[in-house]
């Protein structure tokens, strides 16, 4: 990592910036993989599996006998895990269901605004160097609390032609059954366009690489629906001259570990902190199974000390973090004073690893400063609200004059009428 000391104010939108990666070249490969799913379904779906994931399907639709395989592939204690934070995550979003409102705005005129589920929805589930069971949690628990009536998953299969055990057992446990072997870009286009299989969605959700997220843009400006803008996984911790340096070195390294495009600050008032925590860095290094991404993406990365914890914070909400942890002795005085973030991890003991598992809050958070407009994953992302409005002939004689005035003056004289004609109509 490197360490900036004491930046000017001026700096400080230069040091917010994000790792950049040209993308360009992706647009006519990702353009004719659609295309091919577009046209040929699962055909194309299964050609292009072997084509990028070197296994070859006769089917992409999971068999009700991998199903019902999955569990007895998986030891007792990462099943009991796995339902431990699928309880804690339906715990939390249960909470997120709202109520229908209904207010009489003037006498005579109801308003009231319905929520709906959206009815087709799209999970999409990494599991290339790492199966993402835990995505599958954040997403389908709060898709089944919302009541979406379909509910469409799909991720990469292994070499041995399936989906990683835990993944269909973390679909079964949330109570989704419609799960079928497509990855990347391919499975992007075969939710949003539907194929012989797999059924068209509204809305698609999930984390991906560069050519997932890329598809989800595509998509998204033909019509389909997407959870929210995605980037690289980021973490920015905040800590003082008493934190732990190998609690900060471990949550610094737990970001990392995602992808060479991952990004970790640390954001300190103390000058000393940064060298111990660079030297855990150091040690925590050496063990770690993905050692090599980490360092590519620590090379993305840095300490930067401020004058005082005024400056950390500030600076923290211009940089609008993915995930904040706050490793300070206010730890909760600081955490009240945080505008823009995706998720705030509170005191020494609240690793991101929690919420990214079992803690209860969704791990799909927006990146990229886009925390600074968008909310992370919630059951309302999986909802659409209609409002309706009934008005009786009193209550339009009571609100007419003012909608005539208006629609008048913005000269749209049929507006005026379409009051006007009631007004003047007898029962």
């Amino acid at each position: 990592m490197k360490t900036v000391n004491y930046p000017e104010r001026k700096d400080w939108d230069l040091l917010t910036s994000r790792p950049v990666f040209d993308v360009a070249y992706l647009e006519g490969t990702i353009k004719n993989i659609m295309n091919r799913v577009k046209q040929g379904g699962d055909r194309a779906l299964i050609e292009l599996t072997k084509n990028f994931d070197k296994v070859e399907l006769s089917q992409v639709k999971v068999s009700t006998e991998e199903l019902a395989e999955a569990p007895g592939l998986l030891g007792s204690a990462l099943k009991d895990a796995i339902t431990t934070a699928a309880k804690n995550i339906s715990t939390f979003h249960q909470l997120q269901v709202q109520k229908d409102i209904s207010v009489e705005t003037t006498p005579g005129v109801t308003c009231w605004r319905k929520a709906l589920p959206i009815e087709k929805v799209g999970l999409y589930i990494p599991g290339g160097s790492a199966p993402l069971f835990s995505t599958v949690l954040m997403l389908a628990i709060p898709a089944k609390l919302a009541g979406c009536h379909e509910i469409v998953l799909c991720s990469p299969p292994g070499k041995n032609g399936k989906i990683h055990p835990a993944i269909l057992f973390a679909a079964s446990l949330s109570g989704v059954s419609k799960i079928y072997k497509a990855g990347g870009a391919q499975a992007i286009a075969a939710m949003a366009y539907g194929t012989e299989s797999i059924p068209q969605v509204y809305k698609v959700f999930g984390p991906g690489n560069q050519f997932v997220t890329y598809a989800k843009q595509m998509i998204s400006r033909e019509g389909t629906a997407i959870d929210m803008p995605a980037g690289p996984s980021e973490v920015a911790v905040i800590a003082d001259a008493n934190s732990n340096p190998d609690f900060i070195a471990s949550d610094l390294l737990s970001q990392a570990e995602h992808g060479p495009d991952s990004q970790v600050l640390l954001l300190t008032d103390s000058e000393t902190l940064p060298g111990k925590v660079a030297n855990s860095l150091k040690d925590q290094l050496k063990d770690l199974p993905r050692k090599e991404i980490a360092e590519k993406a620590l090379e993305n990365s840095r300490a930067i000390v401020f004058k005082n914890m005024d400056e950390v914070i500030s600076f923290s909400n211009l940089y609008a973090p993915e995930h904040l942890i706050i490793n300070t002795e206010n730890a909760d005085e600081l955490a009240g004073r945080v505008t823009n973030a995706g998720s705030v991890f509170i005191g020494p003991y609240t690793p991101e690893s929690a919420g990214d598992y079992a803690s209860g809050t969704n791990h799909t958070l927006p990146t990229n400063g886009y925390a600074r407009a968008y909310s992370g994953l919630n059951t309302e992302s999986f909802v659409k609200h209609i409002t309706f409005q009934k008005i009786t002939k009193s209550g339009l004689e009571n609100l007419g004059p003012a909608i005539e005035l208006m629609a008048e003056a913005e000269e749209l004289m049929a507006h005026k009428n379409a009051v006007s004609i009631r007004l003047n109509t007898n029962p």
